[in-house]
């Protein structure tokens, strides 16, 4: 069990953000976890042939057996839309003598020995650092930022955009209980309930603010392995289905007589909000023809537009739940 504590100031200070290099160093456990979250499956195998030709022997030495991974590869966010550059200069930043403990309590609390590829490299931990920081920016570079990152990016904010209408429309309790079933509120305290592990721990918010991320890679809310770090927590995010490729709900056929077969696969798929790049890849379509259409049922009332970042996410309108039958998604 994990107790973060909040005072009201600290709810006020509960914000959002996507973390780049959360989701790149997350996702190493595709590769030695296959299997696990089978969602992204598909999309990471048709990263394989990059990431082999990769030596990836020390990224992969750094996720343990039970999928811990040391707490430096996943920094917190310092804005709601980070970048991965601007996080790996964190990680590099990391004081060497703070490699060795933050390596040891990933591993040795489980009795476990540090991997040979981390034990050896201690002897200059400087160095190991930099290897490390220079084999994730690697596989950023080859494997996640090319084709993956942009899709998986629309999904994310996404996803902060419909958190964010919870909130609003529904407050702080509703959002947490949204969020993942591993987590629960009441009286000024949000618990994450690890049932497999007899970790304890409790951090008080205390000013610092609480940020949530939404990542591809947990089966439950997560958090940093020290309590001593700024609080964050890391939840399964919505829409992960929209990564395994191009794909659509059925519509009805009425609707498709109505407003012709493209706009209605559109409404269709934004029972959650997604950008028109989003759009685009599950319908495997250009761009520019989903914001035409878009467009159009923006116009009529169909969807509604919100700007996230650099992104404008779309999203089926009430009149809109009614022409599906969607009765109101899953908002």
């Amino acid at each position: 069990m994990h107790r973060f504590t909040l005072g009201l100031a600290d709810l006020a200070t509960t914000w959002f953000a996507v973390s780049p290099i959360q989701e790149a160093s997350l996702s190493l456990r595709m590769w030695t976890h296959p299997g696990v979250y089978q969602l992204q499956t598909p999309a990471f195998e048709r990263l394989r042939p990059a990431f082999e030709r990769l030596d990836s022997t020390l990224l992969l030495s750094l996720i343990a057996g039970n999928r811990w991974i040391p707490d430096f590869l996943t920094p917190r966010p310092t804005s709601p839309a980070a970048d991965f550059r601007t996080e790996l200069a964190t990680v590099r930043a990391l004081p060497p003598e703070q490699l060795r403990p933050e390596l040891e309590q990933v591993f040795l609390p489980h009795g476990r020995p540090l991997p040979a590829a981390l034990a050896a490299g201690l002897a200059d931990p400087a160095r190991l650092l930099q290897r490390i920081a220079d084999a994730l920016e690697e596989y950023w570079e080859v494997c996640l930022a090319p084709s993956w990152w942009p899709q998986a990016r629309a999904v994310l904010d996404a996803d902060l955009v419909y958190r964010a209408r919870l909130l609003s429309q529904h407050g702080a309790a509703a959002l947490f209980a949204d969020l993942d079933h591993r987590l629960h509120w009441e009286d000024g305290v949000l618990s994450i309930n690890r049932r497999w592990t007899d970790w304890d721990a409790e951090t008080a918010v205390d000013g610092r603010g609480l940020v949530l991320i939404p990542t591809f890679f947990a089966r439950g809310a997560i958090t940093m392995i020290s309590n001593e770090r700024a609080p964050q927590i890391s939840y399964p995010a919505r829409g992960q289905a929209g990564m395994a490729g191009p794909g659509t709900p059925v519509p009805p056929r009425a609707l498709e007589a109505l407003v012709g077969a493209p706009k209605a696969r559109l409404l269709a798929l934004l029972a959650e909000p997604a950008s028109t790049t989003d759009l685009a890849y599950r319908l495997g379509v250009t761009p520019g023809a989903v914001s035409q259409h878009l467009s159009v049922l923006a116009a009529t009332g169909l969807v509604t537009r919100a700007r996230h970042g650099r992104s404008v996410l779309y999203l089926r309108s009430p009149l809109g739940d009614e022409l599906t039958g969607g009765g109101g998604g899953g908002r």
